[in-house]
């Protein structure tokens, strides 16, 4: 997958090639000169495959055809090396919009696991901003470097960080904080420091019971509006010539995502009538 809004359509060595097969299994490989790519299903030479453009088809060794096409963000999210669970490509659609990162925004990010929602913020804000992502665990900061660097390896705007941010981080004027933490509440006295106005704060958690308890937390800084809770359900359907059907199988509740707006001190009630 290339960082490049104007991709090349042919693939070049260092390129991801994704391979697809007749049972629909799924091959992610880095492409590189005189090395061979081995399955069940045959084997052949990544330099068949450099030169030739997105959508080719290959011939195994044993006869297979495999599809090859260049990974898009969910695919690479889905397939990446990782050690602990993403965020699945369903919920980073939700949090880029729902938390409108924009290019050229300065965003912070805490934890950074695997890198799937550090590279989809990087792309989101472009060359011209900036992502800075923590995370408690020095070997899941190699991880995502790793997995951020095999799409975007001159990206000179990402600064990923060993810390914990609910005792605070040095990174102010930000336009958006976004959260894959257990216990977000402890960020948002700080969130209330750094955000710019208007600034979003977004927070991604599995159970509606830590929901509540952030919610509370910013609700009692007074410094936090427009404060909305949300799940994201995604059915797949299999639609073929005489019959079309839901899949037997959905992802369903992966977390929630909670959005908050930084603005000014909510007035005390003044105890009139409307």
């Amino acid at each position: 997958m290339h960082a490049n809004a104007t991709r090349a359509p042919e693939f070049r060595e260092g390129d991801s090639a994704l391979l697809i097969d007749r049972k629909g299994r799924r091959y992610m490989v880095r492409l590189e000169r005189s090395a061979e790519f081995h399955t069940h299903i045959g084997h052949f030479s990544h330099d068949e495959l450099l030169g030739q453009d997105e959508g080719a088809w290959l011939l195994t060794s044993k006869g297979h055809y495999l599809l090859a096409v260049k990974p898009t963000m969910a695919d690479f999210t889905l397939e990446m090396p990782r050690i602990a669970t993403v965020v699945y490509p369903k919920d980073l659609g939700a949090i880029l919009v729902y938390g409108d990162i924009f290019p050229g925004a300065r965003v912070l990010e805490a934890g950074a696991g695997s890198g799937a929602l550090t590279a989809t913020l990087l792309r989101a804000v472009g060359p011209t901003g900036f992502v800075a992502s923590y995370d408690v665990r020095s070997d899941m900061l190699e991880r995502a470097r790793s997995n951020v660097d095999s799409l975007f390896p001159d990206s000179n705007n990402l600064s990923l960080k060993l810390g914990d941010v609910g005792e605070g981080f040095s990174e102010e004027g930000l336009d958006r904080i976004v959260l894959d933490l257990p216990e977000p509440w402890h960020v948002a006295p700080h969130a209330e420091e750094r955000l710019l106005p208007g600034g979003i704060f977004l927070s991604f958690l599995p159970t509606i019971l830590q929901v509540h308890q952030l919610t509370e937390t910013l609700r009692e800084l007074r410094t936090f509006d427009l404060i909305e809770t949300f799940e994201v359900m995604q059915r797949g359907w299999t639609v073929g010539r005489r019959n079309v059907r839901p899949d037997h199988r959905m992802v369903a509740h992966t977390g929630f995502v909670t959005t908050a707006r930084r603005c000014s001190p909510r007035p005390q009630a003044d105890g009139g009538g409307a």
